[in-house]
């Protein structure tokens, strides 16, 4: 087999492994597993732990006294769940907004130094056996800490990954109905995921872990939400999945705001990577290592290299080999993807809902993101003190 043809299939099954072919793998693993499955006959105990909530709040004049009253409504014992807030850094009046409410504790310094900077401080004032880490610009749902919780009944678990839903409002723009179709895709994955062994990695509108896996680590960590949840797992833990348990919020306000917050995101999970090189062990840790490699970092880095050489590679060898109907034929569908990916742009530019076209939109934005994330991660660009991405009001 030429080179040309070797890499035109690594690429195609790389891409097609990392998209559909591990959600597949797991589907059919965890059916055939569940049929072997022994039903747990462990005696729990019924009584809720002591919960602390953590918000971690940086200028959110505009939505932080709606999160303060959403969390004080949450249905759980107030004897059982401290909140505590935490504002370094804040310029604007969310202190003071805050500081109206007797039932939660406010933790503020001038300086800023980053969200995991904050959490790390928060962390040291935390006495509770359970912590659930929230982002400011989301709402929870009334039983999400009920419906946390009880996962830990299970002594193996040592996090719980809540459900991030995306609110969006097509009179202010479009670009929630994609960011929403990317979500419910990853929720699926989590699934997926959690039955198989665990969730790779959480999402920082809304987890928790046991407060005595949290470990500390520098101040300059981008993805505090992504290494916190995996040093669980490395500890010898499992991420449950509890899609019960939901953060909502709104979608970014414009195609350039979400950009911004994907490229961020990028550098950040590039970054993550050299803090949790244990995760790559597949000796020591065999399930989690098939996970993070499957999930991740054939995303992150193998997946827009493949995309390109897919497209190189195809052209190549239909003009060596024209007879051949398979690369004519795969070609043909290529460039029509992107045309409807580039078709799915030109709608969400002007606001207008995409449809469908947001589906091959999104998968093309996605890895574009990542290329210049990687670029930012490579020239250090991208810090722990990031704009923030302005999203929709509804």
């Amino acid at each position: 087999m030429a080179i040309g043809h070797l890499f035109f299939y690594v690429s195609i099954a790389v891409l097609f492994y990392c998209y559909a072919g591990y959600g597949i793998l797991l589907f059919f693993i965890n059916a055939f597993t569940k049929q072997f499955a022994k039903k747990s006959t462990e005696k729990t105990t019924d009584e809720l732990p002591h919960v602390t909530l953590i918000v971690a709040a940086y200028n959110e004049e505009l939505i932080v006294e709606q999160k303060v009253i959403n969390t004080l409504a949450l249905d759980y014992p107030v004897e059982k769940l401290s909140i505590v807030f935490i504002t370094d850094g804040s310029t604007d009046n969310s202190v003071s907004i805050i500081r109206r409410f007797p039932g939660v504790t406010l933790l503020h310094e001038d300086e800023r130094k980053g969200k995991y900077a904050a959490i790390k401080r928060a962390m040291r004032e935390v006495r509770t056996p359970v912590v659930v880490f929230s982002d400011a610009n989301t709402i929870l749902n009334s039983d999400c800490i009920n419906r946390i919780v009880g996962h830990y009944k299970n002594p193996v678990i040592g996090g719980v990954a809540g459900e991030k839903k995306i609110l969006a409002n097509p009179e202010v723009g479009a670009v929630g109905q994609a960011e929403g179709i990317y979500w419910q895709y990853e929720s699926l994955l989590k699934r997926l995921d959690a039955g198989f062994y665990t969730v790779v990695g959480a999402a920082g509108e809304l987890f928790s872990i046991r407060t005595r896996l949290f470990k500390e680590m520098d101040d300059h960590i981008i993805l505090d939400d992504f290494v916190i949840s995996m040093q669980v797992c490395l500890q010898g833990y499992r991420i449950a999945y509890e899609p019960g348990a939901y953060a909502t919020e709104t979608a970014s306000s414009s195609l350039r705001e979400e950009e911004k917050r994907k490229i961020r995101i990028s550098a950040g999970a590039y970054q993550s990577v050299g803090y949790l090189i244990s995760c790559l062990n597949i000796f020591k840790y065999p399930l989690l290592s098939f996970q993070y490699i499957s999930r991740r970092v054939l995303r992150w880095f193998f997946c827009p290299v493949s995309l390109v050489i897919l497209l190189v590679m195809n052209i190549k060898l239909v003009y060596d080999q024209p007879g051949v109907l398979l690369f004519t034929v795969l070609l043909y569908a290529q460039c029509f993807f992107y045309l409807l990916a580039f078709a799915g742009w030109l709608f969400l530019r002007k606001g207008k809902r995409a449809g469908l076209l947001a589906i091959p939109f999104y998968f093309v934005f996605m890895n574009y993101c990542l290329v210049k994330g990687f670029i930012r991660f490579l020239k250090k660009k991208q810090t722990v003190l990031w704009e923030k991405s302005i999203r929709q009001v509804l």
